[in-house]
């Protein structure tokens, strides 16, 4: 995996931070991305690739990267970072706790999936309060709504994702560092500091430029994710596997607040889906079963 930013030193204050991933058929191929914006108007964006790896490890990679930025620049305030996962929100917000009393085991008493990551954002997020009096405020944005800043990361990570890396806007001139993650990371960018005086300019909040043939793009990744999410859906019905609440929202797309309204029992497609286990909604395990003609 590659890492793309520059090094740099008095850097002005963060208004505020936006990250998102992707990944071409999760797993697979996948990229991240990371805006940062200033308060004077200046853009830093930071970006990755990594080989084989899922949307859910992008989304955190790119998060990461944000608190590297932070620990790295010595900041020291509240900071606002923006992401439409909520599998990272409700990770480091609320499931996290529970994770460690369990020793890294879920309700259901599997293992915590990409602890590597979990330990990782852990470490920095208390880090970054103990050392710099840092907090993080986690805000969820809805994705593909034409939110400025997720709509960057977003054209980032695909960017990224599918080994064509776009022009990455820097907040000063100096040097970019390209930088190669341990083996087998995925996990929080080490950076070789060449640093320079930043060079502040003002520079207007990114455009997204949507051209035919990136429209195709978008056409054709939609297709096949969800080409690979209904052969998910089969897999899950015929193994009569359990999947979280959490896991059902990124399956099927639909809310958690709209699960609520559904019940217990539904029809999603080809399935129905049926509420087997849980006293709360973040306990509760769905089945999915295959409606046969």
């Amino acid at each position: 995996m590659f890492l793309w930013l520059n090094s740099m030193t008095d850097l002005p204050a963060i208004k505020a931070i936006y990250t998102d991933g992707a990944c071409s058929g999760n797993p697979g191929p996948g990229g991240w991305g990371t805006v940062i914006y200033f308060a004077n108007g200046q853009i830093q964006e930071l970006g990755g690739h990594a080989a084989g790896t899922t949307n859910n490890r992008m989304e955190m990679q790119a998060a990461i990267a944000a608190l590297e930025f932070l620990k790295q620049h010595d900041y020291d305030t509240a900071i606002e970072l923006n992401t439409d996962s909520k599998y990272l929100i409700q990770g480091i917000t609320q499931w996290m706790r529970g994770w460690k009393r369990k020793g890294w085991k879920t309700a259901a008493g599997k293992a915590v999936l990409n602890k590597d990551l979990w330990l990782t954002l852990d470490d920095l997020t208390q880090s970054l309060k103990t050392d710099q009096s840092v907090d993080i405020d986690w805000k969820y944005v809805k994705g593909h709504a034409g939110n400025v800043g997720n709509e960057r990361c977003d054209e980032i990570a695909r960017s990224f994702s599918h080994k064509r890396p776009i022009s990455l806007k820097q907040s000063s001139d100096s040097a970019s560092a390209s930088v190669t993650a341990k083996p087998g990371a995925n996990a929080s960018p080490k950076t070789n500091s060449e640093t320079k005086s930043p060079q502040p300019t003002e520079i207007p909040l990114p455009k997204i430029d949507t051209t035919l043939s990136d429209m195709s793009d978008i056409r054709i990744n939609r297709v096949s994710h969800m080409l690979t999410l209904l052969k998910t859906a089969d897999e899950l019905a015929q193994q009569g596997y359990l999947i979280t609440t959490s896991e059902l929202v990124v399956l099927t797309g639909v809310s958690a607040a709209e699960l609520a309204k559904r019940g217990d029992d539904w029809t999603w497609r080809n399935w129905t889906v049926s509420c087997v286990s849980g006293e709360s909604d973040q306990e509760k395990f769905w089945q999915l079963e295959r409606i046969e003609d």
